[in-house]
């Protein structure tokens, strides 16, 4: 598979179980996520191995900072030679512009440069407690058109908001959505889900899926499972 649709969660504490998990998937069925909490314990180090092992990285740090900040962090990303790293689109205008300059100006293969909209965990009510009046679906076509325009490859957003983002944002623009889970999987600490097969149809790019493989009795089985799940629109 030249572009895996599956990016498996390494939601994970320390870097050992990331690694063991890895050795049981195959880096050409998938790639995989690395965030705050994995990349706070082990570093950069555990990226090095698992690019060693043949996997591309999307590193999720959702920078959110002043804009020169959020540049630097992202040409380190880039220096890193991970495949895909995020920003917050709440940052603004000028952070974006500053990160996609940034991430352009790299020497090496820049990576994909995605923002945040708005986390698949909210709903209508939590926009709510913070002030904004719109909706989710407005939340984030708003926050997808803004990051289109400072130059970025493209979002984090719900499935539920593919379709919306797809007609307005153009066939190139990339979705990446969590909030996937599988027929009969748990929802866990997500509000906004789709199924697989669902999300590719409604316009997601790729999907982002944890528990329900790092949690199988047989990770790399159940991701085999997805991919033949998804087989009918890839």
């Amino acid at each position: 598979m030249n572009d895996p649709k599956i990016i498996i969660a390494l939601d994970y504490s320390t870097a050992a179980p990331a690694l063991a998990l890895a050795e049981r998937l195959q880096p050409e069925l998938c790639r995989l996520k690395v965030g705050k909490e994995l990349f706070t314990a082990a570093g950069p180090a555990v990226l090095e191995k698992l690019m060693q092992r043949g996997f591309e990285i999307f590193l999720d740090l959702k920078f959110h900072d002043i804009p020169n900040t959020t540049a630097q962090a992202c040409k380190a990303a880039a220096e890193l030679g991970v495949w895909m790293v995020n920003v917050h689109a709440l940052g603004g205008r000028k952070m974006l512009t500053a990160a996609a300059d940034a991430i352009s100006n790299t020497s090496s293969k820049p990576p994909k440069l995605i923002a945040v909209t708005m986390l698949t965990s909210m709903a209508q009510e939590d926009l709510v407690d913070i002030g904004i009046r719109a909706t989710p679906a407005e939340m984030v076509l708003r926050l997808a058109t803004l990051t289109r325009n400072c130059g970025l490859s493209g979002v984090v957003c719900s499935a539920q908001e593919a379709a919306m983002l797809r007609k307005n944002c153009g066939a190139e623009f990339i979705l990446v959505t969590p909030g996937i889970r599988p027929a009969q999987a748990s929802l866990d600490d997500q509000s906004r889900v789709m199924t697989p097969q669902a999300a590719l149809l409604a316009g997601s790019s790729y999907l982002v899926i944890g528990r329900p493989i790092t949690q199988a009795a047989d990770p790399l089985q159940a991701l085999l499972n997805i991919n033949k799940e998804i087989g009918v629109v890839l």
